[in-house]
């Protein structure tokens, strides 16, 4: 029970949304901006509930004007399948939605116009949250798709790649169908700002990565996996390999007849503790 009392705790409204909130009102918009919070709150709940029924650490759940943001203090090493349930139970909580909705509707308690109005704004935001663009969930689902084929470093930058990609194709549609939809457009810049930030940061993101590797959070690992790699190769490059939910030994030939292995551990202690980077395989065993 308590750790449902502090997540409750952790659930804050930005600033610009009770600005736009406000304004909504003022503007005899009062249903529409009712409908957009519960679907929004509704929405973020969603994914809040699935990570911390999976002991996720949730720093804080934002509502924003446009959507919702969960800060969660994870790094890349949660199961796959995790992930994909805390993600998709995001665009879940809609489908509840529409059939509490048309509940209510079927037995008369809210009216055809508002009806009409809350299934519009659900499938808007759904539709919205399902686009593939990062930090979107659409987004998500593609980093975690790529993370099944790729390792990690590439799988996150493979999904901003392709997040810019259709964020420039939405945006030509945007300028051919709706040109002066300030609500599109807006909802385009906070896309446009969050791949930025995120490209800004990818070498922290794998730092991340590997610093929760490094401190001892293994309880996720699900295979062992061998790595042959040359003697030349830098440690920093090393981990430009590593999948999320394996363990590596990498395995190297310093000559003919002398093969060297050294086990994920060791290189994670050379790179944080002894500041090796940029050693080659051979020199850190020298």
């Amino acid at each position: 029970m308590n750790k449902w009392i502090k997540l409750a705790s952790k659930i804050t409204l930005h600033p610009l949304y009770l600005l736009i909130a406000c304004i909504g009102i003022l503007t005899a918009n009062f249903w529409s901006v009712l409908f957009i919070t519960i679907i929004i709150f509704c929405h973020e709940l969603g994914h809040a509930i699935a990570a911390t029924s999976f002991n996720w650490r949730i720093n804080k759940i934002t509502l924003l004007p446009f959507g919702g943001v969960v800060d969660l203090d994870e790094h890349g090493n949660r199961p796959i399948l995790e992930e994909f349930i805390v993600t998709i139970s995001g665009p879940i909580q809609h489908v509840t939605l529409f059939v509490i909705a048309k509940f209510l509707f079927e037995m008369n308690f809210i009216p055809e116009n508002l009806y009409s109005l809350f299934i519009g704004y659900n499938v808007s935001i759904l539709c919205f949250n399902l686009l593939p663009i990062w930090p979107l969930d659409g987004g998500k689902f593609m980093n975690q798709l790529f993370s099944l084929i790729f390792p990690f470093v590439k799988a996150h930058l493979y999904s901003l790649y392709s997040s810019f990609l259709f964020l420039s194709i939405a945006t030509v549609l945007t300028l051919v169908i709706q040109p002066i939809n300030i609500t599109i457009w807006a909802c385009l810049l906070f896309l446009y700002i969050s791949l930025w930030i995120e490209w800004k940061n990818r070498h922290f993101v794998a730092i991340r990565f590997l610093m929760e590797r490094f401190y001892g959070n293994e309880q996720y690992i699900q295979k062992i996996k061998s790595i042959s790699l040359t003697k030349e190769t830098k440690l920093f490059q090393v981990f430009s390999n590593f999948h999320k939910g394996y363990k590596y030994n990498v395995v190297f030939n310093v000559d003919k007849r002398n093969q060297q292995m050294l086990d994920e551990n060791e290189l994670l202690h050379a790179y944080f503790t002894e500041k090796k980077a940029t050693y080659s395989l051979e020199e850190l065993i020298s």
